[in-house]
């Protein structure tokens, strides 16, 4: 990583501000987190400023609350559950405390007051509209209140709000996270040294969202796997009608192109074989298998990949060295149409020798859904973030840290 850690520089009695990702799924009333999952993700990096004696000031967006406080999206559950989560030997729930505001008089006095070994969670940046705004003065309000600033929330790290990349034009160093540093080290090795055979599989409805991963991942990988619905947009480029699947019609021709391109530069680029597909969009429709090579009935949807599929994905994966997963094979939030997606998340976790990595919603519920988690390598915390990195691009969060 090219970038400073917090492992590189001394937090002894200093005021550290860390920028996390606590925008964590809330009940509709607000007052409780249904998935602490980000939250338990940034403690090891929480607890390592506290146990090398730092003052330290916690800060995240949480939910869209359009620029004004609104007590719906309020990190206060947030801060009742850090209390339970973090480690009682390394700061005590009594030490962990919360502002009713991100800036302001409260905050900074609050900060201010904090000693060695304390924490305090600061309220929703996003109560700000200068926060998405990447506004000056709100970003020099933030770092005024620490001495260095630590940015671990990688799934922020592809926008330019006041605290992922305006803070740090007042407040250095700035430095990654364990996190952050984790989701760099991964995701970028696996773009620019990864193990071969590389594997990718990409899925998700439309091209339109993931071409640029897919171009991107054409010259570095040996498979790439096409599943969900944009598959059906490659099967039209192949002269196959596909009923009432989902199509983008305008993307035809870029499909046509991938696979030209895949097919120079050696790339095996795997379709679905069969399909599942249905006479409705519905968990109880009428369903049957069906051959890729022939045209769908003309009533019928592809939801699913087939069981053929299936057994060749399995295959592939089970030689890879590097796998890259994002984006679902079907219809995942129908429990009849999750078959494809559960048999990959338990194909990529059944191979123990790979370096695997999960980015995106949808395939992080179906691995925690099969019960995999913990055979996965890596599972990226950045849905949008990781799309971006894989398709690339400089991340502002990241590109604003300081250099070693």
């Amino acid at each position: 990583m090219a970038k400073l850690s917090i492992r590189d520089i001394d937090l002894t009695n200093k005021r550290v501000f860390i920028r996390v990702d606590f925008n964590v799924p809330l009940t509709e009333d607000g007052q409780e987190i249904t998935d602490d999952t980000r939250i338990v993700a940034t403690l090891p990096t929480i607890e390592y400023a506290l146990r090398h004696k730092a003052k330290v000031i916690l800060a995240s967006h949480l939910g869209r609350p359009k620029g004004k406080p609104n007590p719906k999206y309020s990190l206060r559950p947030v801060v009742d559950r850090l209390r339970e989560l973090i480690d009682k030997d390394v700061c005590p729930a009594e030490n962990v405390g919360f502002s009713p505001d991100c800036i302001g008089a409260i905050a900074s006095e609050m900060a201010r007051k904090l000693e060695s070994g304390q924490l305090l969670l600061l309220e929703n940046l996003r109560f700000h509209a200068e926060e998405e705004a990447n506004d000056p003065a709100f970003s020099k309000a933030l770092a005024s209140m620490a001495e260095v600033y630590v940015n671990d929330a990688f799934g922020s790290a592809h926008r330019a709000h006041a605290s992922t990349e305006g803070i740090t034009h007042y407040l250095k160093p700035a430095v990654a996270g364990l996190l952050m540093e984790k989701e760099i080290n991964y995701l970028g090795k696996a773009l620019e040294s990864p193990e071969h055979p590389f594997v990718a599989i990409i899925g998700g409805s439309k091209i339109s969202g993931k071409i640029d991963v897919i171009q991107n991942l054409l010259d570095k990988v040996d498979t790439l796997v096409i599943v969900g619905g944009m598959a059906y947009t490659f099967f039209r480029a192949l002269g196959v009608k596909t009923g009432k699947s989902l199509v983008e019609e305008d993307k035809i021709g870029l499909a046509s192109e991938t696979l030209t391109k895949a097919k120079a530069k050696g790339v095996n680029l795997l379709l679905p074989v069969d399909n599942v597909i249905a006479d409705s969009f519905a968990n109880d429709a009428k369903t049957q298998v069906w051959d890729s090579s022939k045209d769908f009935p003309e009533e019928w949807q592809g939801l699913d990949i087939g069981p053929k599929s299936v057994a060749a994905i399995e295959k592939v994966v089970s030689s890879a060295k590097t796998i890259v997963w994002n984006g679902p094979a079907g219809v995942f939030e129908f429990p009849r149409f999750a078959v494809g997606t559960n048999a990959i998340a338990k194909a990529v976790a059944a191979n123990r020798t790979a370096t695997s990595i999960i980015g995106g919603g949808d395939s992080v519920s179906a691995i925690n859904q099969a019960g995999v988690a913990n055979q996965i390598t890596h599972i990226s915390t950045g849905g949008g973030a990781s799309l971006e990195f894989l398709e690339g691009k400089k991340l502002p969060g990241i590109e604003a840290l300081t250099d070693k």
